[in-house]
């Protein structure tokens, strides 16, 4: 059974950013995705636990994984006519290490950040 987005009203989706980029790191993998929130979707992701990538990369988990996620996560939305996102961190994310390797790969591949 497949559950439908939520819909929301237009009094709230007229003040949401479109295209939100959130990050996830474990020990393991890294992986970022870029939800559209008016439908609560995800519009791309990437992360290092595909197999086309491992391949490719020393480690699944380090700073220049980070960077190669964040550009294969740039090409994949400039395919699918994404030119700008914006960014949510947590709490504990603050722009230093792989968060900042995501964030400079999407930007140096031409994807604008609002």
């Amino acid at each position: 059974m497949v559950i439908p987005p939520p819909v929301r009203p237009p009094r709230i989706t007229k003040f949401l950013k479109p295209y939100v980029l959130k990050m996830h790191f474990t020990n393991k993998y890294v992986s970022a995705q870029v939800i559209h929130t008016p439908t609560a979707t995800v519009a791309s992701s990437a992360s290092s636990q595909e197999k086309a990538l491992r391949s490719n990369l020393e480690t699944t988990r380090d700073v220049a994984a980070a960077a190669k996620i964040g550009k294969l996560l740039a090409e994949r939305l400039l395919l699918k006519d994404i030119p700008a996102v914006s960014i949510h961190l947590k709490r504990e994310q603050r722009y230093h290490g792989k968060v900042k390797a995501v964030i400079d790969s999407l930007r140096e591949a031409g994807v604008k950040l609002l």
